[in-house]
Parts: structure tokens; C-alpha cells; sequence
């Protein structure tokens, strides 16, 4: 059983009575307007279509995330014995010494999503390693809970067993059994979702605090502004933080840090739980597919990690210094991508076949040398989708970007976004995917 033939039957369900299915993706778009699946106030785009995934899927998606966890665990335990293997990474002095202090637990990734070009079994790519500021999960569940009382999926679901990935109160469960391995732990921890109230997902982080307070914790929602640092805690207001599910992206937890001096200044001694620690950068910045692929990585990687790089990393590195590489990626645009360094929703990443030539050679130009990196383009896997226009059904092969959560060091879900552009995501031009499992 194959992900695509379930595609194209349910495909054929839509066909089969359009005008029925029609009112009933009206209504489902209805509900997702009143939910809160939404980004900057926004509802967020989908379609009357989930991706199927099989067992076999899942499975490799385990395997694949369980690699990758060993390679992350080897990369972090070096730079933190390295100075040498520090200086790759390039990172300022300030987040150096964050991410050398003891975070106080044994993970190095809490949660992460590993973004990939996946066509099934052994033909994947990566396109970028999440694990700062990790999202999605929650318009994924309102989605899948959404579509999964559709009538066409009612069909489906006479046909198999469907399920979908519940994102939310299982990373509440699995933050808390991380905590449970913190060194300074209480109890009944107070909870705080921090990030900076502009950058924030505030529909997703309503609904993690909605779910800590369902477990019986205190949670809010903070800005890491608004945290004072006094008699050795954390608080927001007059309520103390024994537990950070840390939402701010590290670029700007950096950029900003001369505004967040308390929350800072708890972290480095160790006064409350941050979850997940700075050490999560390390391999979230883009530059480490350029450091996956160095020879000193791979010296200390196992045979298995040392394939999946070589076979499943695209290559990467910095677009800067010797002027044949601007040559290079300028002469063969249509093989390149360029990307900044350190960015988050796609900002800054543009495709070379995407411009004309003189296009093409002005991006290079604002580019060079100032951060940014060079990777060769991997055209993405289609499925084929629904999409309803003026009642008429069309059909059209999307480009997949498939992330898989790990929370835990655990296969948890998969959140799919899809585009018939070459950069997915950026927040327009794409669509948010319900995933769902097919026994």
C-alpha cells in the first residue's frame, strides 16, 4: 500500500460527486476561519486534501530521525570539547558561552523537525534541520481534526483506519519528561512560553498553554521583556518560572539580547529550566550541512550517519571570498539556491531558475559576502491535490515539503506544507497539509 495509490483514491471520491464535496470543503473552510489555526492573525491556507503516509513511511521516518538525533548528539559533544571545532560555526562570543553552560538536563535536542524533499524509501533530501522555535503542530491537529470529518474522508475512513499525529499534548507530556530530568527540578513547575510578543505564534502558544493547564500546571505566555531575575528565580510579574518552553529563535534571543539582560542572566546560573537550551543552534543554523560534510565531522561519525550525509545532504557552503565561486553559482543558476546563514520561514532563500539571468546576478551581487550560503537546488517530489475553482475540481501536482517532529529524541508526526513554487513555504504561496496515517 503506497501513499500516492491512496492519493489517487481519494482523488477519485472527489471526482466522483463534485458538486456534494464542493459545499462540504466550504464548510470546511468555514470552520478553519473560526479556529485558531493562525499566523500574525491570519488564517492559514489548505486544502480539501490530507497526505496519506503508510506504516513503511513512518518507519523510515523514525529511522531517519533516529540517525540524525546520533549525528546532532556527536556534532554537540564536539564543539563542546573543541575550541578548534567551535570556530567552524562562527557564532558570536555571546552565544558561545550560552551554549557551553549546562542546561541542567541530558538532551540536546528537546524538539525538533527535520524538513525533507521525501518521494518514499530511500529518496529523500534534506532541506533544513528545525530545532529552534520548532512549529506547526498546531494548525496541523485543527486541520486533521478539521478534514477527518469530511464527508469524502468519511469514505476513506469505511476503507481503512485513519489516523492523525496528536502534536500538542504530547510534546506537554514529553517537556515534562524532560524537566523530570532537570537537576534543579520542583515538583509542580510554573510554565512560561516565551518569545518576543511580535515574532510569536500567539494561536499556537494559546493552545500549548491551554494544554499545560489541562495537565494541572500554571502556564503563561511571556515576553522575555517582562521577566525580572530576583532572589535567585525567574518571574513574570509575581509569578515564578521554574520551566521556559523557549520559543524564541536564537538569531534573535542574540540580536536582542542587550533587551532581555534578566532572562539571561537566569540562564547562566542555571535558575530555570529552559527547554530547549541554547544548544539546540547547533545544528540549526544552515551552516551545518556545510560542517556535516567537513572531513574532521565525519572522521568521528559511524558508517550509517556518514551515508546519510553523503547521499541525503545537499551540498553547502559559504557564498563568499573566491570570486569563482560567484562564477560558479551565477553561470549555473538553475543548480543553485542561496540562502542567509541564519533565517527562519524561508526569509532571504531564492532559487536561481526562479530569475532571469541579470536577476539572478543582482541577487548574487547583494549576497556576496555578506552570509550567505550557497546550496545545490533539489527539485522537490509532487503529489497530485484537489483544489476547487469557481465548484470546478482541478487536479495539480504540488511540490511536498514533509517535516518530521522529534520530540525527545522520539518520531512524533509530520507536519506537510506544499507549493508549486520552488521555495516552499515563506508564508504565502503555499498550503498547509493535514498528515495522516493509513493502516
Amino acid at each position: 500500500m503506497k501513499g500516492l495509490r491512496i492519493t489517487e483514491e481519494y482523488i477519485d471520491i472527489i471526482k466522483s460527486n463534485p458538486d456534494i464535496y464542493y459545499e462540504d470543503y466550504k464548510r470546511a473552510v468555514e470552520r478553519a476561519s473560526k479556529s485558531n489555526a493562525l499566523y500574525k492573525g491570519k488564517p492559514i491556507p489548505f486544502l480539501y486534501q490530507p497526505i496519506f503516509f503508510t506504516r513503511e513511511d513512518i518507519e523510515n521516518f523514525n529511522r531517519i530521525g533516529k540517525i540524525l538525533i546520533s549525528i546532532a548528539n556527536k556534532v554537540t559533544n564536539r564543539y563542546l570539547v573543541s575550541p578548534e571545532y567551535r570556530r567552524k560555526f562562527k557564532y558570536p562570543k555571546l552565544l558561545e558561552e550560552l551554549i557551553l553552560i549546562d542546561p541542567g538536563y541530558d538532551i540536546n535536542i528537546p524538539i525538533g523537525r527535520f524538513d525533507l524533499f521525501y518521494g518514499g524509501g530511500d529518496r529523500f533530501k534534506f532541506i533544513e534541520i528545525n530545532t529552534d522555535g520548532t512549529s506547526g503542530m498546531n494548525e496541523d491537529n485543527i486541520f486533521s481534526n478539521i478534514l477527518l470529518e469530511s464527508k469524502a474522508m468519511e469514505i476513506m475512513k469505511g476503507r481503512y483506519n485513519i489516523s492523525y499525529f496528536e502534536l500538542v499534548d504530547s510534546w506537554v507530556e514529553e517537556s515534562l519528561n524532560i524537566y523530570n530530568r532537570y537537576d534543579k527540578k520542583v515538583d509542580k513547575p510554573n510554565i512560561a512560553i516565551v518569545d518576543f510578543t511580535e515574532s510569536g505564534i500567539t494561536a499556537e502558544f494559546e493552545t500549548f498553554k491551554k494544554a499545560y493547564m489541562r495537565k494541572g500546571y500554571n502556564a503563561v505566555i511571556a515576553d522575555p521583556r517582562d521577566l525580572r531575575y530576583r532572589d535567585g528565580n525567574l518571574y513574570y510579574g509575581d509569578f515564578r518560572i521554574d520551566l521556559i518552553y523557549r520559543r524564541i529563535v536564537t538569531v534573535e534571543f542574540i540580536e536582542r539580547a542587550k533587551e532581555i539582560p534578566d532572562l539571561i542572566e537566569a540562564y547562566r546560573d542555571g535558575a530555570v529550566c529552559v527547554i530547549g537550551s541554547l544548544r539546540s543552534q547547533i545544528m540549526h543554523n544552515k551552516i551545518i550541512f556545510k560542517i556535516l560534510r567537513d572531513e574532521e565531522t565525519l572522521s568521528f561519525l559511524s558508517e550509517e550517519e556518514r551515508r546519510l550525509i553523503e547521499d541525503h545532504i545537499p551540498f553547502t557552503d559559504e557564498f563568499g571570498g573566491d570570486e569563482r565561486v560567484f562564477e560558479k553559482v551565477l553561470k549555473n543558476k538553475d543548480d543553485y539556491i542561496i540562502k542567509p546563514v541564519d533565517s527562519f520561514a524561508s526569509q532571504g532563500v531564492n532559487a536561481g531558475r526562479d530569475f532571469s539571468y541579470e536577476e539572478w546576478e543582482r541577487i548574487l551581487r547583494e549576497c556576496w559576502n555578506m552570509d550567505y550560503l550557497y546550496q545545490e537546488f533539489i527539485d522537490p517530489y509532487t503529489r497530485p491535490f484537489v483544489q476547487f475553482e469557481d465548484g470546478e475540481v482541478k487536479v495539480r501536482d504540488f511540490k511536498l515539503n514533509i517535516g518530521v517532529y522529534m520530540y525527545n529524541g522520539e518520531f512524533a508526526g509530520v507536519y506537510t506544507r506544499i507549493s508549486r513554487h520552488n521555495i516552499i513555504f515563506g508564508r504565502e504561496g503555499y498550503f498547509s497539509i493535514p498528515s495522516m496515517l493509513v493502516e
